[in-house]
């Protein structure tokens, strides 16, 4: 059982990847503490900085605010005194009773104000420093190359945007500010003890180096349970974001029993390190606060002694106890905010470790220089890769195609056909040879300009939520209307568009789940055929429509094809006949090349694969 949550947690959290095997390896542990909590805070507090108006504004009524709270504590001591003096007449007591509790209401007014003021620039400053993290962080996501995203689980990537990202907004909040105020209280308090009474002062002070052990010991092992909370909580997302997205198989290979004691490992898990978590978080508050109640009954004890003696007043005795409870209230506050600290950097140092990882630059070297436009003349010249340096996927694979060309790749699955697609948008870089476009390396080209040249229908098909209209242009955000109608007869979509609720204007819901999947498909290519990129790539791009559907689409392509240089990947053999040069690939190699007719002659692989003596398995 421990075997598999372990496997589990590989599985679905990258913190996790300590191994070495995860796309976050050695960024993150998962059963240790924050490793660079100092730095973690400064780069959390480089977030605030440019609110420094704000700042010290905020600072400027916290201190009005405590200011306030101790003046008016401070007060109470002639008002005591008065009260307590038999010789001054009843009247003049009364009096002096009311006009100080005037002066106590405008000490107080003063103290709410500046505390509300406090609260409404913080709340500002925090959310707009959680929409910059937010912002970058969806930044560095779309930049990182596509071989992060193979490795990397769509839920624990949102629990990033959510779960760490909300405990950093929670600590800005609420922990900072109560952490500067409880400072702030505690040096005030002091100062103000001391200007009453040095001895019960002293008396005091003997309390805080037992407070500081009993935080210390506490903090200690809270740290690293919200790490680890943090860590389970990521795996937990990450197992139900995609058994969610994957119901249909769930269901069809009737494996709902295995997904909810899966679940429940993972779940179960993160109940126990969340209560351990919950449980050193939350016993810091009563033990502090226990032994503050020590600290004040010994201090009344004494300053009582002290009042018998005639050696103290009872106006300064009674502000005195009221200034040590009061005292010890900001470690008790400064105490409870620990947990929310450790919880936000824990999901602090995991936003921060996506945000630090390699970005995939739109342009590598700042001096390259895109050409005015590309033909399509593309040339693989001995081409080898492999997704992990232990496994090569191609082999010395050697080709070319010219403008306006239909280059076709048949084979196995798994034979390399769609890595030379990906390699072609430097998705990934090869190992060795040269892939040029018009002579140029491809490494010598910017990426963004690379990829606005190369226009991909793949076989998997993902729409936006939108309009049907909005969906097909983000194929050239630039088109009109009238091209991405145009667009849409290409690829015959035009007339099944027309008949849906709105036509054109149709929204798109959920991936596209009110439209059947060749409608999604046809969307797709219409999307490729609104490019005006001079390459394109069509990775099984009619699996998913019926053989009727498939002949339109291919009249449509055939006009699309026309000016461009296409790469054809198809199981269906008979869309590739009319294909300048068909390429057979075998365990990463080519191993026939020539047109359909050459290789019907051969009477090898593709032979076999085209009468059916041989399957594409």
């Amino acid at each position: 059982m421990a075997r598999k949550l372990e496997t589990l947690q590989k599985q679905y959290n990258s913190a996790v990847a300590a191994s070495g095997r995860g796309p976050m390896a050695a960024t993150n542990n998962f059963k240790g503490k924050p490793k660079h909590s100092r730095d973690t805070i400064r780069r959390i507090l480089s977030y605030v900085a440019g609110f420094k108006g704000r700042l010290a504004m905020a600072m400027l009524c916290m201190l009005l605010s405590t200011a306030a709270s101790l003046a008016g504590g401070y007060v109470l001591r002639p008002v005591i005194n008065n009260i307590a003096d038999a010789a001054t007449p009843a009247g003049d007591r009364v009096r002096y009773l009311a006009m100080m509790l005037g002066v106590l209401a405008a000490i107080y007014l003063v103290g709410v104000f500046g505390t509300w003021l406090q609260s409404k620039m913080m709340i500002g400053v925090s959310r707009s420093a959680i929409q910059k993290i937010r912002d970058d962080l969806f930044t560095k996501v779309e930049r990182l190359p596509l071989r992060f995203h193979d490795n990397e689980t769509t839920g624990d990537l949102m629990s990033r945007f959510t779960n760490d990202v909300d405990n950093i907004g929670l600590m800005l909040d609420q922990a900072m500010m109560s952490m500067v105020s409880g400072v702030i209280n505690l040096i005030g308090t002091l100062v103000m003890m001391v200007y009453t009474n040095i001895w019960l002062t002293l008396i005091t002070l003997v309390f805080i180096p037992i407070f500081t052990l009993a935080s210390r010991g506490i903090i200690s092992k809270s740290r690293k349970y919200y790490s680890a909370q943090q860590a389970a909580l990521g795996a937990a997302n990450g197992y139900i974001e995609e058994s969610v997205a994957g119901q249909k198989v769930v269901k069809v290979f009737n494996h709902e029993a295995e997904c909810e004691e899966e679940f429940g490992l993972l779940n179960d898990d993160l109940r126990h390190k969340q209560m351990n978590a919950m449980f050193f978080g939350g016993i810091m508050g009563p033990v502090t606060g226990n032994l503050a109640q020590v600290s004040y009954a010994l201090t009344a004890g004494i300053g009582g002694v002290l009042c018998a003696l005639g050696r103290f007043d009872v106006g300064g005795l009674a502000i005195f106890v009221n200034y040590s409870r009061q005292f010890a209230r900001p470690i008790n506050e400064i105490s409870q905010q620990m947990a929310t600290i450790f919880s936000a950097l824990a999901g602090a140092e995991r936003v921060f470790a996506l945000m630090d990882r390699e970005v995939e630059t739109a342009n590598d070297d700042p001096n390259l220089k895109a050409p005015e436009k590309l033909e399509g003349h593309v040339i693989l010249d001995d081409v080898s890769f492999g997704y992990v340096p232990e496994k090569t996927v191609l082999k010395h694979i050697s080709l070319y195609a010219k403008p306006g060309q239909k280059i076709a790749f048949v084979g196995s699955t798994g034979a390399g056909k769609t890595t030379v697609t990906n390699l072609l948008n430097r998705f990934y870089d090869i190992d060795s040879g040269k892939i040029t476009i018009d002579g140029i390396d491809i490494k010598d080209l910017p990426r963004d300009f690379l990829r606005k040249n190369i226009a991909m229908v793949l076989q998997d098909t993902h729409l936006f939520s939108g309009t049907v209209m909005e969906n097909i242009r983000y194929g050239r955000l630039d088109a009109t209307d009238e091209e991405v109608i145009a667009a849409a007869k290409t690829a015959s979509a035009d007339s099944f568009i027309r008949r849906l609720s709105d036509g054109y204007n149709t929204m798109i819901e959920g991936d596209g789940a009110n439209l059947s999947q060749g409608q999604r498909q046809l969307l797709n290519i219409a999307r490729a055929a609104l490019s005006k990129a001079p390459i394109l790539v069509l990775d099984e791009a009619t699996s998913s429509v019926d053989t009727r559907t498939e002949r339109h689409i291919e009249r449509g392509m055939d006009r699309l094809m026309a000016e461009r240089t296409t790469f054809v990947i198809a199981h269906r053999l008979s869309t590739v006949r009319n294909a300048a040069a068909i390429m057979v690939l075998e365990n990463g190699e080519i191993i026939e090349r020539g047109s359909h007719d050459d290789l019907l002659a051969m009477k090898g692989r593709y032979y076999e694969l085209y009468t059916g003596k041989s399957e594409l398995t």
